[in-house]
């Protein structure tokens, strides 16, 4: 697949699907929480009506391996037939922040269990579908590392352990990839990093170092991954392939936490736009982009998704090769922290009716402008 060709759809959807386990305590399936792995075949016949052929989706790791090397792909199995009855074309996150019960992230045998887990389910889907996928090994290693390891917000809840766990979660993925790569020679793999910038605040000159690193902690993950830095750990170029950047109206603050507001006019002077963002991504890697993941809540779905298409329209005039936008969630979600809070952030809302079931209802208000949206933009 060339780069030309690397997605089915430019307008692509993801559907939430962490499986960590929060704070609480509480092992959390966004899949079966909102009834995807019970709605696949409509949810994505849904995506194929409105012409959205590439979809993210995930894999479930410990529903698939109860015991240690004992694989259970009956959960992923409805979804790669939907896929296929459809012709939908899936980026699959293999590990979207959970792991197995029994398993230690920081302890060498992850690597191995991680490596074993890619290989079998890369040889399930390469025997259950004949829509070529990619690969995101591990989704958003740095903000793993730094909730799971570093501010002690997700499982296992420690903390000043993030730079540990980051270096730990590049030699999985990498073993990762060596691994999927074994079974599919000829797959694509993308690295699913968040999009930050990071300012100091106006009167603290003392802070612009400090903000100046933390904006640059963003780009660790490809550097390690690609060998750039801490070549101990394995990295190579070859194993950067597509750069996938999540990018939400919270992805830049002041230092060290005061969001730059996205909805106020005029806005912050130190707001940069997103087509510079991409500029500076594609600059230092040479790679083909993807927004990855966006979206917004409630009445600001409309705007916020009418500025990523104008952002991304001047990024591709610049000549930065952005390959796609995913709609994420495409349908709403519950939140980590509490699932009786519903974000209002898909293009369906879920409403439960009298037998439990969650029912798509479009939004009207969002379908119109993601309509208008591209019949303003030819990606």
């Amino acid at each position: 697949m060339d780069d030309t060709t690397l997605f089915k759809s430019f307008w692509q959807a993801g559907f939430e699907s962490a499986c960590h386990v929060n704070k609480a305590g509480q092992r959390l399936d966004m899949i079966g929480i909102t009834q995807h792995d019970h709605y696949a075949d409509e949810d994505y016949a849904r995506l194929t009506d409105l012409g959205i052929r590439t979809v993210r989706d995930s894999l479930r790791w410990p529903l698939i391996e109860r015991k240690e090397k004992q694989y259970d792909f009956s959960s992923l199995l409805p979804m790669l037939q939907a896929a296929n009855r459809h012709r939908v074309q899936v980026i699959w996150n293999v590990c979207h922040y959970g792991w197995p019960n029994d398993l230690d992230v920081f302890s060498p045998r992850f690597i191995d269990r991680f490596a074993c887990y890619c290989e079998a389910a890369a040889k399930f889907i390469y025997d259950n579908t004949d829509v070529p996928p990619i690969y995101v090994p591990i989704n958003e290693v740095s903000f793993l590392a730094w909730a799971a390891g570093e501010k002690a917000y997700i499982y296992p809840c420690q903390s000043k352990r993030g730079g540990e766990l980051k270096r730990q979660l590049i030699r999985a993925l990498i073993a990762a990839c060596n691994a999927i790569h074994g079974v599919d020679p000829y797959v694509r793999f993308m690295t699913v990093e968040p999009l930050i910038h990071i300012v100091p605040p106006r009167d603290r000159t003392d802070l612009v170092e400090i903000a100046r690193y933390e904006r640059n902690s963003q780009f660790e993950v490809w550097d390690m991954l690609s060998g750039r830095s801490c070549p101990e750990l394995g990295g190579h170029p070859r194993y950067l392939d597509i750069i996938g950047l999540n990018y939400y109206h919270a992805n830049q603050w002041e230092y060290p936490e005061t969001r730059l507001r996205w909805e106020d006019t005029p806005r912050d002077d130190r707001w940069v736009p997103l087509h510079k963002l991409l500029g500076e991504v594609y600059e230092r890697y040479q790679r083909p982009l993807a927004i990855s993941e966006t979206s917004h809540f409630g009445v600001g779905r409309g705007p916020w998704l009418r500025e990523i298409a104008e952002e991304v329209d001047k990024a591709i005039k610049d000549d930065v090769p952005v390959k796609g936008i995913c709609i994420y969630p495409i349908i709403d979600r519950p939140d980590w922290d509490d699932i009786s809070h519903w974000h209002n952030s898909g293009l369906w809302d879920l409403y439960c009716d009298e037998t439990g079931h969650l029912q798509r209802i479009i939004n009207s208000d969002y379908a119109r402008d993601f309509e208008r949206i591209r019949q303003t933009y030819s990606f």
